[in-house]
């Protein structure tokens, strides 16, 4: 028998093929860059993912993520032809027909309701070629203003502080291998293990070389067993702290006045707001014990040298923006910027979060990250897109507000490219009955995804094994990912499929790309001179190393550190901002005690529509489970893993108990990964920050009963269900538009 066996494994490896693939990872912001390996034998193939070692973000590091993403790549359920709604099933059609008949369909809608019925739905994964070229797409060969994208959800109140503080957004500004060489670091709302996992090791060395750490969270996540003070804060009062943190840091002579004179515009204002308030007071609203805010200002306070990193913990609220405010605040008061192992950074979640929003997907921005209400930024683009500035259309709205728009009838026909919006979007309820009004939904994408079920048409597109692009990440270095295995016969890649469509359009002159790198080059001249600039960055010089932008020319060696002798502003200065407004989290109402917060787990990302399609990775992490301590769950009478109704004025839906003393007993965990009666965003309000438009994705009101209590009608915001058993729920849906 062993000698069989031996002459097996010879033949087997005589005869194999092994096919080498250099990619990047599709998930996560640190865009790990790996070798997939598939060796094939007779009928079967074999895969491992090996990283890249001189990758010099991820180190050589991968996640359970990244060894598995190619398995939904090779997923039985891959979509390899369009396919068209008839009598309620899907048909595959040619692409040709497909083609023309979104054409006809668009045509018609805006004859009908003028260029702004049709709206442009992207999304954070995009490379950039294929989000500049959406963007473009929109304005140029739909003239719509409706362009917007799920990095709405993702990167939008940090970006908005970012700008405001510093002039320039850009997740973070220094580079990751300074982390080590720090003496202090904030992590506020962001769980870096779970989300982000490859980076932790240059936090871990850090804390090896003296580092103290400090991780604001309300649940001890395996990111809060690194640090050496634990701040369990009640979700949505985090601004509150933050500005205790300063009062400690002012209190105790810790503030750099030289810094600040020099280099900042409004400490004035935010020190006599210093004064109105006791720590006490701080303690009371967010939880945390005078104690433990004082050890931390002090902390932070007292170092050479520090970091604050924040994540969607802080960010996603109706503050959020605001509140991030308040942490460069931090920053600028002790002149911890600019400078070797100090600085800022908010984490970015999407693949592409970071390049996604800096050409064009947004709705109030063009690409090098310009603004679309700038005359002068106006008339770059237009010279660049041989077009009249005039016909440029000035900002539309929201990626939830278009929602509303769709709900009102005011938007008739989507474009989805790259996004789950029925899952992704807060009231998904309405979301869902919105996309349900719609006269023409297309939805590009690999899988019949949740909105996909929803569409008239459905459009097959290309993986990251297959999509040739550049990608940002999150230290705001531009890779290249090769797309070195060849689409499934009748896929197309997204930057194809816009081009055909617009030739479909009669824009065919303006859209005469034959590949990505053609499209990057005009991304480029695009980008030059804008805060964003890629213009002396290249295919060729991607192809020896990652270059952090800004790079205005080809002689430019890159930017990984910003702000080291002025900041963005036209004066050279940052700007103080004192908390604008009272932040949520306060206090519950009676009939929703609970404070529901939501985010990811390390095996699943974002709507879960690939990672839940990696039997690996489904494996590991099968259903959602809801976070509670026990205590909270014994006055409830819930048994760890039973089944419960979780409800909010919005909505309810159905998940397992998952008891842990890890967690505050006000707060509830829910990851946001899966759809249908499962999908966490049903409970979540339509409450947005009023600068951002960020949802308040991390506090929602909530109760919760177990599943063999009825849910009253008034708990549930109308929601009744008629059956329910251990896997599924029917029910009446009807949504409850809230006031903001």
């Amino acid at each position: 028998m062993d000698d069989f066996l031996k002459h097996f494994r010879s033949k087997r490896l005589e005869e194999s093929q092994e096919t080498l693939m250099q990619t990047q990872c599709p998930y996560c912001s640190v865009q790990c860059s790996m070798t997939l390996i598939e060796e094939a034998f007779m009928t079967t193939k074999q895969f491992k993912a090996k990283p890249n070692k001189q990758d010099t973000t991820s180190g050589g590091r991968m996640c359970i993520k990244g060894a598995n993403a190619h398995q939904h790549v090779y997923h039985k359920e891959r979509i390899t032809s369009p396919l068209l709604k008839m009598d309620g099933e899907f048909v595959p059609v040619s692409w040709e027909l497909a083609i023309e008949y979104i054409a006809e369909q668009f045509h018609y809608l805006q004859t009908q309701g003028g260029h702004d019925a049709i709206g442009v739905y992207g999304g954070g994964s995009l490379t950039n070629e294929e989000a500049y070229l959406l963007g473009k797409f929109a304005r140029v060969a739909l003239k719509t203003k409706h362009i917007d994208y799920n990095g709405r959800f993702c990167m939008s109140a940090a970006a908005a502080a970012s700008n405001a503080a510093f002039g320039l957004d850009r997740g973070l500004t220094n580079s990751l291998s300074e982390i080590p060489h720090t003496n202090v670091i904030i992590l506020a709302g962001t769980n870096i293990a779970d989300c982000q996992p490859t980076i932790v090791p240059y936090f871990r060395q850090a804390k090896k070389n003296g580092a103290y750490i400090i991780v604001i969270d309300p649940r001890e996540t395996a990111t809060a067993k690194l640090a050496d003070l634990h701040l369990k804060v009640r979700p949505g009062t985090d601004s509150i702290l933050a500005n205790g943190l300063l009062k400690v840091i002012k209190q105790e002579g810790y503030i750099d006045d030289t810094f600040i004179k020099s280099r900042t515009n409004g400490f004035e204002n935010l020190n006599t707001h210093l004064d109105s308030f006791t720590l006490d007071d701080v303690s009371a609203i967010t939880g945390v014990p005078t104690k433990d805010i004082i050890e931390a200002g002090r902390q932070y306070g007292i170092a050479k040298d520090g970091f604050i990193f924040t994540a969607r913990g802080v960010e996603q609220h109706a503050n959020g923006s605001d509140t991030v405010k308040q942490f460069i605040n931090l920053v600028l008061a002790t002149g911890k910027i600019g400078r070797h192992a100090s600085g800022f950074g908010s984490i970015t979640g999407q693949g592409n979060g970071q390049g996604g929003r800096e050409h064009g997907q947004k709705a109030d921005q063009l690409p090098g990250y310009r603004s679309i209400e700038n005359d002068t930024d106006r008339k770059i683009i237009a010279s660049v897109w041989h077009i009249d500035e005039k016909a440029l259309p000035r900002k539309g709205v929201s990626a939830y507000e278009m929602i509303e728009k769709m709900a009102d009838e005011e938007i008739t026909g989507l474009f989805i490219m790259g996004s789950n919006p029925i899952v992704s979007n807060p009231n998904a309820i309405l979301a869902k009955q919105a996309l349900q009004k719609l006269k023409f939904l297309v939805v590009v994408d690999m899988f019949i995804s949740e909105t996909a079920q929803l569409a008239d048409l459905i459009l097959p597109s290309s993986s990251y094994l297959e999509d040739e692009g550049t990608m940002t990440n999150l230290e705001g270095k531009v890779t290249l990912r090769k797309g070195e295995r060849p689409p499934p016969k009748g896929v197309k890649h997204d930057w194809e499929i816009l081009c055909s469509l617009a030739k479909a359009l009669n824009k065919e002159k303006d859209f005469d790309f034959a590949s990505p790198s053609h499209i990057f080059d005009e991304l480029r001249l695009a980008s030059r001179g804008g805060k964003a600039d890629y213009f002396g960055i290249s295919y060729k010089r991607l192809s020896q190393e990652a270059l952090a932008w800004p790079c205005p020319d080809e002689e430019h060696s890159g930017t990984p550190r910003l702000f080291e002798t002025r900041f963005a502003h036209s004066d050279g200065k940052a700007i103080f901002s004192p908390l604008g407004r009272i932040p949520d989290g306060c206090g519950a109402p009676p009939e929703y005690p609970l404070l529901l917060t939501t985010g990811r787990v390390m095996a699943h990302y974002l709507t879960g529509v690939q990672t839940r399609r990696s039997p690996d990775l489904l494996k590991k992490s099968p259903e959602p489970l809801v976070e509670m301590h026990p205590e909270t769950a014994a006055r409830y009478h819930i048994q760890h893993d039973e089944l419960i109704h979780l409800y909010s004025a919005q909505g309810s839906v159905i998940m397992r108990a998952c008891l842990t003393d890890k967690i505050r007993k006000d707060t509830l965990f829910a990851p946001f990964h899966w759809g249908g009666s499962q999908a966490i965003n049903r409970l979540v309000a339509p409450f947005l920050d009023p600068v951002c438009q960020m949802p308040a994705f991390k506090l929602t009101y909530a109760g919760m009963k177990p599943l063999t209590e009825k849910v009253e009608s008034q708990d549930t915001g109308g929601l009744n269900y008629e059956t329910v058993d251990q896997g599924s729920s029917e029910r009446k849906e009807k949504s409850t538009r809230l006031n903001v």
